[in-house]
Parts: C-alpha cells; sequence; structure tokens
C-alpha cells in the first residue's frame, strides 16, 4: 500500500461522508445542470462558461451575476453582487476555523473552495456539538462532502453548458431544480432553532425580492441566523430556570 494511501479509520471517514452527501448529490447535480444551461442561454460562449463553471464553484453567485453580464454591468458591480450573495461562507467559515485551523493556509483554501451550503449543513449535523476538533476523522468526513459534491457538480453543469440548446424551454427546470434541495433540506430541520431559522430566513428572502443585488438573500441568511441563535440561548435560559 503506498504511504499516501489513507489508512482504513480515514477511509470510513471519507465514506460515511460520502453516504450522507448521496442524496444531497441529486440536488446539487439538478441545480448544476440548470445553472449550466442558464450560462449558455445568457450569451456566453461554451469555452466561457466552462471557465466561469469550474472555478466559480458558486451556483447562486453564478445566477445573481448572469444577469448583470448580459446588461454590460461595470465589473466592480458584478463582482460586489457575487460577494453579496456570498456572504453567507464567511458565516460559514467562522463557524468550520475551529475544526481546520492547525492546517496551512493553502489547503484551507482548497477546502474553502470546494465547500457548499450542503458540506457546511451535513457536517456541522454530525461534528457541531463534538468537544474534539481538529481530528483527521472530521477533515476526512468533510472530503467526503466535497469531493463528490464539486465532481458531481461540474459534470452536470457541463452537461448543461453542452447540453441546454436541447432542452425546452417549457420544462422548468429550475423549479425542479428548487425542489429537489428543499427535499433534501427540510428533512434536516428537527431542532427549534433551526424551525426559527428557516422560517424567518423564508420570510425576509420573500420580502426582500425587491431589493437590488439580490439583498434579500444576504439579508435572510444573516436574520435566519440571528434568530436561530436567539432561540437557542431562550431555550437554554429556560431550561437552567427549570432545572
Amino acid at each position: 500500500m503506498p504511504s499516501w494511501w489513507p489508512d482504513a479509520s480515514r477511509r470510513h471517514s471519507f465514506r460515511a461522508g460520502f453516504v450522507d452527501v448521496i442524496p444531497a448529490l441529486i440536488a446539487t447535480s439538478t441545480w448544476g445542470f440548470v445553472t449550466g444551461i442558464a450560462l449558455v442561454k445568457s450569451g456566453l460562449t461554451e469555452s466561457m462558461a466552462t471557465l466561469m463553471t469550474l472555478t466559480v464553484f458558486a451556483g447562486s453567485a453564478q445566477l445573481t451575476s448572469l444577469p448583470l453580464i448580459e446588461s454590460s454591468a461595470p465589473l466592480w458591480l458584478i463582482f460586489a453582487a457575487g460577494m453579496v450573495v456570498n456572504i453567507r461562507f464567511v458565516i460559514f467559515g467562522a463557524a468550520l476555523h475551529p475544526y481546520f485551523r492547525h492546517m496551512r493556509w493553502p489547503r484551507r483554501l482548497v477546502l474553502g473552495y470546494l465547500s457548499s451550503d450542503i458540506s457546511f449543513v451535513l457536517f456541522m449535523a454530525r461534528y457541531g456539538d463534538s468537544k474534539i476538533k481538529g481530528g483527521p476523522e472530521q477533515l476526512w468526513y468533510f472530503l467526503g462532502i466535497i469531493v463528490p459534491g464539486w465532481i458531481g457538480w461540474n459534470t452536470f453543469s457541463l452537461l448543461g453548458i453542452f447540453l441546454g440548446s436541447f432542452i425546452p424551454a417549457s420544462w422548468s427546470l429550475d423549479f425542479a431544480a428548487i425542489l429537489a434541495l428543499m427535499a433534501i433540506i427540510i428533512p434536516l430541520v428537527k431542532t427549534r432553532p433551526m424551525a426559527m431559522c428557516l422560517i424567518v430566513a423564508g420570510v425576509i428572502a420573500w420580502v426582500g425580492q425587491p431589493l437590488p443585488l439580490r439583498m434579500g438573500l444576504a439579508a435572510a441568511v444573516a436574520g435566519g441566523v440571528l434568530a436561530g441563535v436567539l432561540t437557542e440561548k431562550l431555550l437554554h435560559t429556560k431550561h437552567r430556570r427549570g432545572a
């Protein structure tokens, strides 16, 4: 066995992450396919769309920037809109930092590039309450989520880019992708803070639709996180008083 090959414990952690992410791959692959179609429908050439999907790896930022690219908006505005939509990853990064801070920054940079909403949700659901942070099993579990996620997203995004012209517009694949994501997210909501986070984020996102640069999405993320944290603190306070 070569020295670089992971041992049995690490392979087991990688396999556990892969098994957990399999249901989510259906949703993310569908979303990637829809994003690939949207890229070429917006006027990008196939080579430009391929370069974008391989380097950006952020469906929400890609779909946000497309209308701005079509309207020949200034470059700074396109970057600003993408940053606003992806500001939630600052929160995700802060929460994941204790688990990977022992690694060199180039490796953390790669992990950050491969991370997604689903990887954060699955990882925190498994290790969020862990007292030991930074163990090798946590890294390999995370790799088991993000590596298949990146491969699945880009594979289906490329399929959307090169096969998008054959898909009838009447199929409404974008709505199918949303339904697939909901089918993944809703079963994960098992606590009151998580339910409150989802409700508040959903209401803010719906009310904030008219806001420019999709600021409603950023507000929904911040509001949902705040609602979840406050609900958890209220429950802890109520539990201490009742003890």
